[in-house]
């Protein structure tokens, strides 16, 4: 069973850091992209960031210069190292993988990660 499990959530301060993790448990075989979404009250889901399997990234436009994705092949691991935080950035942080275990296309989620910025 295919598990995600996301860490290193927690308070910080305006133009503060933090660095999320995401420990897989299992590729899927044919990996479309991880990804970071957040989720802030009252709000829907969004894409913060992606990495395809070639290592191409990309990043909503509210977090591009500030946000960087990257990934541990050899871990498992994926990353999210945010920089110069805002207040707006406070919301729950999720992982996903997504991608094709023979015809089946599979998307599986980590159970989220607080973000908190404030003063």
């Amino acid at each position: 069973q295919v598990q995600l499990v996301e860490s290193g959530g927690g308070l910080a301060q305006p133009g503060g850091s933090l660095r999320l993790s995401c420990a897989v448990s299992r590729m899927v075989l044919n990996l479309n992209f991880l990804a970071w979404y957040r989720q802030a009250p009252g709000k829907q889901r969004e894409m913060v960031a992606q990495i395809n399997r070639g290592g191409a990234t990309s990043y909503e436009d509210s977090v591009k210069d500030r946000f960087t994705i990257s990934r541990d092949v050899a871990k498992n691991t994926l990353y999210l190292q945010m920089n110069n935080l805002k207040p707006e950035d406070t919301a729950i942080y999720y992982c996903n993988m997504n991608g094709f275990t023979g015809a089946n296309f599979e998307s599986f989620w980590g159970q989220g990660t607080q973000v908190t910025v404030s003063s």
